[in-house]
């Protein structure tokens, strides 16, 4: 979700339009998702490290995603959406967590897609919590495997990465999912994320159906399993 600042810079407007023009980017690639059968999507919607953009930026934002979460309570709920968060997520405002809490509460149930939030997010951070719940749980070096490590990521439980598409021409992960990025295919798009839309989402798709997705292993071994 990368080209807010540059795609409202572009128009000569102030950096929140573009934020708030992303949002609607948000609001039509979840319906797209939704309609093409994906099961899982997740945005990368605030950063650990937006915290250090200007106080007005960080405030904008905040009072965005709260518009959001009551704008978007309906479509969510009516198209069987349930909504998800991952994130150091207590240092939202109540403004914000509040309606972010009970919107995951009451989309529980629901079951033909996971939106999920990466909100107040780093990869980084989320495996340094990893590390002190390992530690809290006082598991033993022989005990700490593969599924150890990912039942306390604030991934847990949801689907494996399969594809990432990077928007505005970044090639940078920037700290988004890095134990979960391991065998992920990365889409570059050179949209804008404000402008990135459903043909966009179609395109990335098509690039990622047409990849051959080893694991490790040789062309050969694919063809005989």
């Amino acid at each position: 979700m990368d080209g807010n600042g540059r795609w409202a810079a572009q128009r000569g407007l102030p950096r929140i339009e573009g934020h708030r023009k992303g949002s609607d980017s948000v609001s039509e690639v979840t319906r797209a998702a939704r309609r093409l059968g994906l099961p899982a999507l997740t945005l990368y919607a605030f950063s650990a490290q937006n915290w250090e953009r200007p106080p007005d930026e960080v405030e904008g934002l905040m009072d965005l995603l709260r518009e959001y979460l009551f704008k978007e309570r309906a479509e969510i709920m009516d198209n069987d959406i349930r909504l998800h968060a991952i994130g150091d997520l207590d240092r939202l405002p109540a403004r914000v967590r509040e309606p972010l809490d009970e919107l995951r509460r009451d989309s529980a149930g629901n079951l033909k897609m996971i939106l999920t939030l990466a909100l107040s997010y780093g990869g980084r951070e989320e495996i340094i919590a990893m590390v002190r719940k390992v530690a809290e749980d006082k598991l033993r070096p022989e005990q700490i495997d593969a599924k150890a490590v990912e039942d306390r990521l604030w991934t847990a439980g949801l689907p494996p990465l399969e594809l990432v598409v990077r928007t505005s021409g970044e090639v940078r992960v920037s700290n988004f999912l890095l134990w979960q990025l391991a065998y992920a295919e990365i889409h570059l798009s050179e949209t804008l994320w404000p402008d990135f839309g459903e043909l966009d989402l179609l395109l990335a798709l098509e690039d990622f159906q047409r990849r051959e997705r080893r694991f490790g292993k040789t062309s050969a071994q694919l063809r005989r399993s």
